[in-house]
């Protein structure tokens, strides 16, 4: 067994998809419109669906906001250069909440971001 993906329910697909792919990097791997349920579904990542966990982004035609609820936490992507990727996401028009350095009560070194619809990323140093 393994993790294929989380989904988001996000406000706007366009958006969010732009977020991902221009500002994190991540590919757009597929996008389907589902007419009769009206929503669509769009998944993103950085490998293919086969071989890595993906982000499903689900856009229900009828709703543009959502409460995020407190039982999420976070989504967490390892980079082999914490400082430099959180820069990259500035310069893409992202905006980092927590600035990188090392966790409390730990050596391991994040950051995090928030995607268009609040949802939080923890961007964690690779081998720190």
């Amino acid at each position: 067994m393994r993790i294929i993906h989380t989904m988001l329910r996000v406000g706007n697909l366009d958006r969010s998809i732009n977020f991902y792919t221009d500002v994190l990097g991540m590919r757009l791997l597929r996008r389907q419109d589902y007419p009769e349920g009206r929503f669509t579904l769009a998944f993103v990542g950085y490998g293919e669906e086969t071989d890595t966990a993906v982000i499903e982004l689900t856009e229900n035609w009828d709703t543009d906001h959502y409460e995020l609820g407190t039982a999420f936490g976070h989504i967490a992507i390892e980079t082999d250069d914490l400082y430099a990727c959180c820069e990259q996401v500035r310069t893409r028009g992202g905006s980092i909440t927590r600035e990188p350095g090392p966790m409390k009560h730990g050596q391991t070194h994040i950051a995090f971001v928030r995607d268009p619809d609040g949802y939080a990323l923890e961007l964690i140093q690779r081998n720190s």
